[in-house]
């Protein structure tokens, strides 16, 4: 015991002696703004519980390296195929953060509740906005309809509260939640109501992610173009039959079976049994994309790069 206690004391002499060599990058708390946007509504963060809870987010956003590098470089793939479809919806642009801070931009996430896709959208609400979801296509995994459901959901729930913060909170912690809550504790804004940990985090996460990937330079981020991800063009084949091996058929288009679900995540199973006839929209990688090159890379916000 006593070789150990030595041992250890020897070991934070040696710590001690060594870390003030290797620590040399210095640690910033980043400056909290006095107010931020968000859907064209200005929100004060001047009240102390406001500025706090703020900058918990920002904290938390700024130091996470891994997920925002990732969420950077899915944004400029995933915000031209988004932005479109919640302008057509008439849904304010920066609810493209939302889908930042459910799934980090990953059409593949699906959470321990079974919430799945680019939107976290639970299998009956998917349903009820529109969305087919069965064993074999589940469209909460298709970028572009699940974002049209999405707006659905939005446009219900403004429809509903008039504000779209309260929309925001609402899609966390449910409409039912929300309006209940509003009642029992006679306030309407969001920021205003006591939720769980996870609800009233919500609004704060979302508009410091905005903040955030609006210009990750200013929280000392640095990329190059070549660092990021080449968009890749796809074209659509239609199928209105039944698909017995999804792989024989990727094959005809010489993509292997791994390549078809890469660019199709909907499709759940390895075969497509559509009794209905429904018609299908799969999507075809150009060849010529496959491989990386740095010349078809296209910046979409151009403060994410380096000049």
């Amino acid at each position: 015991m006593n070789v150990l206690r030595l041992t250890i004391v020897a070991l934070i002499i040696y710590c001690g002696d060594i870390l003030p060599a290797f620590s040399t990058q210095p640690v910033f708390s980043f400056p909290i703004p006095e107010k931020v946007e968000f859907a064209g509504q200005t929100i004060s963060l001047e009240r102390y519980d406001m500025r706090e809870r703020y900058d918990r987010e920002q904290i938390v956003i700024a130091y996470n390296h891994s997920n925002t590098l990732l969420q950077i470089k899915r944004a400029n793939k995933l915000f031209p195929l988004i932005e479109p479809i919640l302008k057509q919806n008439g849904i304010p642009d920066d609810f493209k953060y939302l889908a930042v801070i459910e799934s980090n931009l990953d059409p593949r996430a699906i959470s321990g509740a079974q919430a799945a896709g680019l939107w976290q959208l639970m299998p009956k609400t998917a349903q009820q906005f529109g969305l087919e979801v069965t064993d074999e296509v589940d469209e909460r995994y298709h970028v572009e309809k699940a974002t049209e459901a999405a707006c659905r959901y939005f446009k219900s729930a403004y429809n509903k509260y008039k504000s779209w913060t309260t929309v925001a909170a609402s899609y966390n912690a449910g409409m039912g939640r929300i309006s209940d809550e509003q009642t029992k504790q006679q306030v309407s804004e969001a920021f205003d109501l006591l939720l769980s940990n996870e609800s009233s985090r919500y609004i704060f996460r979302l508009v410091a992610m905005k903040r955030f990937l609006e210009n990750p330079k200013a929280f000392g981020y640095s990329l190059q173009k070549e660092d990021f991800y080449q968009n890749i063009r796809t074209t659509e084949v239609e199928v209105s039959d039944s698909v017995g091996d999804w792989t024989s058929w990727a094959a005809k288009y010489g993509l292997s079976y791994s390549q078809l679900k890469d660019f199709n995540v909907w499709l759940r199973d390895r075969k497509l049994s559509n009794p209905n006839k429904k018609t299908y929209k799969v999507m075809i990688p150009e060849k010529a994309d496959l491989l990386f090159n740095p010349s078809k890379i296209k910046i979409h916000n151009p403060l994410w790069i380096q000049l």
